[in-house]
């Protein structure tokens, strides 16, 4: 009796950790790449081109939101077919271009394909954007949004105010650097003035910004603003009898430069299959570099005019005692969070992607300290970890797995790689230099590959099928008085007093198909449903 229970017990456990781990859930994304495309509920007027053509432009609008908050080419393309299918458009081509969206659509053979076109202006960091973008494109695949609706809800996405003041985004990009600071080593006397010097730097970044300066420039500007304090700073601790490395300031500073626009998406799109756009980003990512190498080398110049020049770089290894260790695991999910408070991201987001900076972390730093492999291999199986538990906890808790990505990996930038390749180039030593920035290109190459394909494996795990899991419908659940219950988010966005221009909350015609789903549906869909939203495969009519 005694065993049974105990075996009782250890099923209980599994089937909870199951059900956290392994919920019925997919991420939009996901469910979009695994399952075919909807049978539309309610399908456009073919013979009305104004509907056409306004579909498409729905879907190249949300594409929009989508890479300019760094969405890679290959998932933009995907879920801009998931919305077009929803409203009936099968035969669709998208074609993306770094900035550039076109689409397709073939609706009547008699007539010419539909088409129309958008450009991305400007890339962006607002993380609460594209989780609002996201919930919209999972309504709108699921049946659950109208034309019209989907419209208006779009355009307030567009129009909506940040979350909060910019001026708590500068000081997180300021903790940021700080927490990085720590993770490469540093003291805490490296951290604040990394952090007050980061501080500054963005804030001067993003006035030249609003002055329309080029980016190359305010790149140029933020790796001279990074030199200049750090040389100072040493001189200044050197007499009071402190060690501080400047590099360490430097290298902070240069992550929290490359953290919005890095290398890692450029390989990434390289990776996945589109090789136009991610040559276009490479360049673009390396001019932008070139920028901050640029402004370095005119900073370690002046500072040497000035009487605070640098001292040699400490090519030694950061990484020392179990004690070190922790706190530079810890300090990895520190920075992460940071980010992601940076980025104007969900509170529940920012946990998400803080545990799996952690996990990362853990596992960056055992590989290095007790397998002794090179950083740039335990980069690569730190960025499968973040893809991994990226993909499985967005899954659970129904977050974008890009946030994931992009604030997980943030941590192993190679910062300090690039600070040391260029500092080497500076004094004749070409040999260091060229290998520094080779192992930075290389660390950004196994972060890109290591993302995709934890991804990738997350993606092809379903849920097991073990009894009492918890059922979770993913389209609008209906009242009993046929009223649709409006999502948590709407709710509080109303709730807040905000002026709607839409509202979900109506009588709506009763539909063909059920929206609401059982828990155990979710493996039929990846094995190919024809009909229906969320429907079940083959039912039983005696059921």
């Amino acid at each position: 009796m005694y065993g049974k229970g105990v075996v009782s017990k250890i099923k209980d456990v599994v089937r909870k950790g199951a059900d956290l781990m392994f919920s019925g859930n997919r991420a939009t994304i996901d469910a979009i790449r695994m399952a075919p495309p909807p049978s539309p509920l309610a399908p456009i007027d073919f013979t009305d081109t104004a509907k056409i053509h306004a579909v498409m432009d729905l879907a190249a609008r949300i594409g929009d939101l989508l890479l300019a908050a760094g969405t890679g080419n290959s998932d933009a393309k995907a879920q801009i077919k998931g919305i077009t299918a929803a409203y009936g458009l099968h035969y669709v081509h998208v074609d993306i271009t770094l900035n550039t969206i076109t689409i397709y659509a073939y609706y009547d053979q008699s007539k010419n394909p539909a088409s129309t076109f958008r450009v991305v202006h400007r890339l962006t960091t607002d993380f609460s954007r594209l989780t609002e973008v996201d919930r919209l494109i999972r309504s709108i695949v699921r049946g659950g949004v109208q034309l019209e609706e989907a419209q208006k809800i779009l355009f307030e996405i567009e129009v909506s105010p940040l979350p909060y003041r910019n001026r708590y985004a500068l000081g997180a990009w300021g903790f940021f650097a700080g927490a990085v600071a720590l993770l490469l080593g540093g003291g805490w006397a490296v951290a604040v003035v990394a952090t007050f010097t980061t501080i500054f730097t963005v804030f001067v970044n993003a006035w030249l910004a609003s002055k329309s300066l080029p980016v190359f420039f305010q790149n140029f500007i933020g790796g001279f603003i990074a030199v200049i304090p750090a040389g100072v700073a040493y001189r200044l601790a050197d007499q009071i009898g402190v060690y501080l490395p400047p590099s360490l300031v430097v290298a902070s500073c240069i992550v929290a430069l490359l953290a919005g626009l890095t290398l890692v998406q450029a390989l990434q799109d390289g990776v996945t299959g589109a090789p136009v756009t991610s040559s276009a980003r490479f360049f673009e990512t390396l001019l932008h570099t070139g920028g901050i190498i640029a402004g370095i080398g005119t900073g370690i110049q002046l500072s040497t005019a000035l009487g605070f020049s640098l001292p040699p770089l400490d090519t030694s290894q950061t990484v020392g005692a179990f004690g070190t260790t922790t706190i530079q695991i810890l300090a990895g999910a520190a920075a992460t969070a940071f980010f992601c408070v940076a980025c104007f991201t969900e509170r529940q987001a920012t946990i998400v992607a803080s545990a799996a900076a952690l996990i990362a972390s853990f596992f960056y730093y055992l590989f290095i300290d007790s397998w002794q492999l090179t950083s740039v291999a335990a980069g690569g199986i730190a960025a499968i970890s973040v893809g991994f538990a990226g993909g499985v906890l967005s899954r659970r808790f129904m977050i974008p797995p890009q946030i994931t990505a992009a604030a997980g990996i943030t941590p192993f930038l190679p910062g300090l790689a690039l600070y040391r390749g260029m500092s080497s180039i500076l004094n004749d030593q070409f040999v260091v230099g060229i290998s520094n920035l080779a192992i930075a290109l290389a660390t950004a190459t196994a972060l890109a590959a290591g993302v995709v394909l934890g991804e990738w494996t997350a993606r092809r795990i379903r849920r097991p099928n073990l009894p009492r899991m918890r059922e979770i419908a993913m389209a609008p659940r209906m009242t009993k008085s046929g009223r649709v219950r409006q999502p948590l988010h709407w709710r509080k966005r109303q709730e807040k007093g905000s002026q709607s221009l839409w509202q979900l909350d109506t009588q709506v015609p009763e539909r063909e198909a059920p929206l609401l789903e059982d828990s155990a549906d979710e493996d039929s869909e990846a094995e190919g449903a024809q009909h229906g939203v969320g429907g079940k495969k083959n039912a039983d009519p005696l059921e």
